[in-house]
């Protein structure tokens, strides 16, 4: 079981400053999500600037913090989401960033900016958000499915993939039941647990690293997935519809950031510089089809990826969704809630 709060604490013993941030060798170690940078765009950076590029992924935002807990000082770039990023702001566990050397953070649509998780940017740039969302096959569903209920149900058991991410499962079964996604209590734990011990043997697959897989095989008909996936599956087939839940969901903002123990602080401000050029963002896009918040990129998207309702969500629909924030020492409780009731 993952522990983010004491993960969190372990991290301090690696928040030292490293005793030089110059890089004349020209290095660079990335710790990012899976199917999230496309390799032509790291092979790029690494041409365009003669710098060698390490990467490595991670699947959840407690694998990143307990890789980081063994060793934090071995990467130069992070890619942590928006509650993460608070907890490690909080911590003092990140490198401030010289916004001088990344001017095209002025490509950054403003509500992407500034935000509670980190005030100011003074330690990230936004990389890419999204929502989170149902995919049906409508080949095999035919009801009407409009919210989380509709897919837990008991006609869908054995039909189902969800993310595999602890918080956003609690997330879904608050909203069910009429609370907000930051809402955690030991109160509301009890309240939902109810719905979790309902939901969860419904399940057939649990994946976040690419739950669209599951439904293009056809191993599933319904999934709980992150909107650059359900974009992919719109774009592969016809048969795939979206669906922002009734009852709202949880739209998260992923940064890049750069540890206080980096040792290649300039390449890791290059990069962040790089990847926020417009053509290199809608590369990305063209890719992982995400949330762009580079409005210079959707410049240069076409109609049908601006359309795309996974990608975009409408207006009304922003209105419905909610951003996680740091939760301290319940992280721990809702991973073992889950764990739990997966096991069963």
């Amino acid at each position: 079981m993952k522990k983010t709060t004491l993960l969190l604490s372990a991290l301090a013993a690696f928040a030292l400053p490293a005793t030089t941030h110059a890089a004349p060798n020209k290095n660079l170690n990335i710790y990012c999500w899976s199917e999230y940078i496309p390799q032509a765009v790291i092979d790029r950076f690494a041409k365009e600037t003669g710098t060698k590029v390490t990467v490595e992924n991670y699947a959840s935002n407690e694998e990143m913090l307990s890789k980081l807990a063994a060793g934090g000082g071995a990467y130069d770039i992070i890619q942590p989401s928006e509650y993460v990023m608070e907890a490690l702001v909080k911590e003092k566990f990140l490198h401030p960033i010289d916004r001088a050397k990344i001017p095209n953070l002025k490509n950054i649509a403003p509500q992407f900016l500034n935000l509670a998780f980190d005030p100011g940017n003074k330690f990230s740039v936004p990389f890419m958000a999204g929502t989170v969302g149902i995919v049906v096959n409508t080949d095999l569903i035919k009801t009407e499915i409009r919210g989380f209920n509709d897919v837990f149900k008991p006609e869908n058991k054995g039909n189902i993939v969800v993310l595999d991410d602890a918080r956003e499962i609690v997330a879904w079964a608050l909203l069910a039941n009429g609370m907000g996604v930051n809402q955690i209590t030991d109160k509301n734990l009890n309240k939902i647990k109810p719905t979790l011990e309902k939901w969860l043997p419904l399940v057939k697959v649990y994946d976040s690293d690419s739950p669209k897989t599951a439904l293009l095989n056809g191993d599933v008909a319904v999934g709980v997935v992150w909107g650059g996936e359900g974009a992919i599956l719109l774009n592969k087939n016809k048969k795939f519809r979206w669906i922002i839940p009734a009852e709202g969901s949880h739209m998260f903002i992923d940064s890049l950031a750069i540890p206080k123990a980096a040792k290649n602080v300039e390449s890791a401000e290059e990069f962040m510089n790089f990847i926020l050029r417009p053509e290199i963002s809608k590369e990305i896009s063209e890719e992982f089809p995400y949330l762009n918040p580079n409005l210079a990129a959707r410049a240069l998207m076409t109609k049908k990826e601006l359309e795309n309702p996974a990608s975009f969500p409408t207006d009304e629909e922003m209105k419905k969704m909610q951003i996680f924030r740091d939760i301290g020492t319940q992280a721990s409780e809702i991973e073992e809630i889950v764990t739990t009731l997966k096991a069963q």
